[in-house]
């Protein structure tokens, strides 16, 4: 094999792997790198801020099921990027970030931007972190890293490059990727999985995670409409089973009808599938207790390291999502017996995610909602940020595949507008649509120059209400009358969009929200809609004037 440098066998490795998309900041640290990709068959998209290439590569993993790569600097980069590999972590996202290094013989000395990187992303915040010493290494710790990430728990791994190693030659060969490895049920597990669902009467499937397949979700809707089992889905995790499914009973987040946590509480078995019941999901740990629920607790996941970590099952089962949905369609179930109650559940999801009366206020998200759902292809692609507006498009929005959902379970601010560029350069035929509040946009809003430059056309949302609103919310609870922190002063968002060269438009009555949805929709370019709205509609159900000392 003929000498390359390390930079060229990076690229090579990536091209192995299957790397399609490569989201970066360029660095002086890894510039033997980037002179690579210009032979590659590897399109690389130039982001504004290592934290916006974090999230498009993050979004990128969630949507396809591949590991979105993201390529930054040392030091400053690196600690921009974080924010990606968090919320990689806790979304269950398979994710490499690549990380340029000081020099070999410049290590231990705090050089320019230097950070020892195993450290700063060990684990838990990373499924694994490693640095390359030596060129001739990189195929093999570059196939193994993209095993990780994505076998098991789908997750975060970063690699260290120091700029010296990038430039050292090798003839080095790749390594093409590892075989997927499917972890299947035991004969033995699905046998006592029948017996526990046979001698219950209240059961409830709560699925989520991150390894979920068009195919798996399929073949598991079937088994539930067959068993009449309700099933609810995780936080931020609707679009893996189908909301128009007669078995659907809602999701189990932040925005949470109070008839379905009753029916968490008050169910007898839990099948959980491929989730970790993280605490949004069960309010705090509340109506599903640690370390033993009151309920009986099947728990189904690709990493056994999860299984009984947190709560103590009466089954605990090592198995991929796509391996359980193929056994469970194989066993007969009399669930005769949950139709009823299945079918209340079903009736009551339908009853909340439906839009009652509209125009309460001049701008009226009950109406910009139902007029969004009305008009979305079944195709759309949903991504939010983090806040109070997601609640909208969290309990209204039905979701069905091949619509998807992209949300940080993480809570992290600034994910919504990059994550919209992502999924428009991924799938550049389907309508993209990101939610995002002022204070989010604020964080990221400066990759509509990516949009721009990469030829994206997402339709933003920016639902303007002058303050952090989420926090806000929480200070009228808790510490009522009391403003601190929260407000928030704005640039004119429409015309912002305008000076990158997108289309912007500022909406304030109800009526205009549809037209302009509309022409984003149809004119395929990047649009930022500003809905100006009343800071008194807080959230789906309350006024803020409502909350105070509850």
């Amino acid at each position: 094999m003929k000498k390359r440098s390390g930079g060229n066998i990076l690229v090579e490795s990536l091209s192995a792997q299957g790397v399609k998309k490569i989201f970066c900041v360029p660095g002086e640290s890894y510039l033997d790198a980037l002179d690579a990709l210009v032979d590659a068959n590897i399109r690389t998209i130039t982001c504004r801020q290592e934290g916006g290439a974090s999230f498009m590569a993050e979004a990128y993993g969630k949507l396809t099921g591949l590991p979105g790569v993201c390529f930054v600097t040392r030091g400053p980069g690196a600690c921009n990027a974080a924010i990606g590999v968090h919320t990689a972590k806790q979304d269950s996202t398979p994710f490499i970030l690549l990380v340029g290094q000081v020099a070999r013989d410049q290590m231990g000395r705090e050089a320019f931007q230097e950070i020892d990187y195993r450290q700063m992303f060990a684990p838990p915040i990373s499924k694994w972190a490693v640095q390359i010493e030596n060129a001739a290494d990189i195929p093999r710790v570059m196939q193994e890293a993209f095993e990780a990430a994505t076998t098991g728990r789908p997750g975060p791994v970063v690699v260290a490059l120091p700029e010296d190693m990038l430039c050292e030659e090798s003839d080095a060969a790749v390594i093409p990727p590892a075989p997927p490895a499917h972890f299947a049920p035991k004969h033995s597990d699905m046998e006592k999985f029948k017996a526990l669902l046979e001698e219950a009467e209240n059961p409830l499937v709560i699925t989520g995670g991150g390894s979920w397949h068009e195919d798996s979700i399929k073949v598991f809707e079937d088994f539930c409409e067959k068993a009449h089992l309700p099933v609810a889905a995780g936080f931020r995790r609707q679009d893996m089973f189908s909301n128009a499914h007669p078995c659907y009973a809602g999701v189990l987040g932040t925005t949470i009808d109070a008839q379905l946590l009753d029916a968490v509480r008050k169910a007898d078995l839990i099948i959980a599938l491929g989730t970790r019941l993280g605490e949004i999901l069960t309010q705090g740990y509340s109506i599903i207790t640690p370390p033993k629920p009151a309920q009986k607790l099947v728990h189904i996941y690709p990493d056994a390291s999860e299984l009984n970590h947190v709560y103590k099952a009466d089954l605990a089962i090592h198995s991929s999502v796509s391996e359980f949905a193929k056994a469970v369609a194989a066993l007969e179930i009399d669930g005769e017996r949950f139709a009823a109650r299945t079918e209340a559940l079903n009736a009551r999801y339908r009853d909340w995610s439906t839009v009652g009366t509209r125009d309460k206020f001049t701008l009226d998200l009950d109406g910009v909602i139902e007029d969004i759902v009305n008009a979305l292809p079944e195709d759309a692609i949903i991504t939010t940020d983090a806040g109070n507006f997601s609640g909208w498009a969290q309990r209204f929005v039905r979701y069905a595949r091949p619509m998807r959902l992209l949300a940080p379970t993480s809570g992290a601010m600034g994910y919504g507008a990059p994550s919209a560029v992502a999924a428009s350069l991924t799938c550049p035929d389907r309508v993209v649509v990101g939610f995002m509040g002022d204070g989010g946009f604020m964080m990221t809003g400066q990759e509509i120059a990516t949009a721009m430059h990469e030829g994206a056309h997402p339709i933003w949302l920016v639902f303007n209400n002058g303050m952090y609103g989420t926090i806000r919310m929480h200070q009228e609870k808790h510490y009522p009358g009391r403003v601190s922190a929260t407000k928030l002063t704005n640039p004119d968002f429409a015309k912002l969009a305008q000076s990158y060269g997108a289309v912007g438009v500022a909406i304030e009555k109800t009526e205009d929200f549809l037209p302009a949805f509309k022409s984003a929709m149809e004119s395929k370019k990047p649009t930022l809609i500003e809905l100006r709205m009343d800071p008194q509609q807080i959230t789906t159900a309350k006024k803020l004037s409502e909350l105070a000392g509850g």
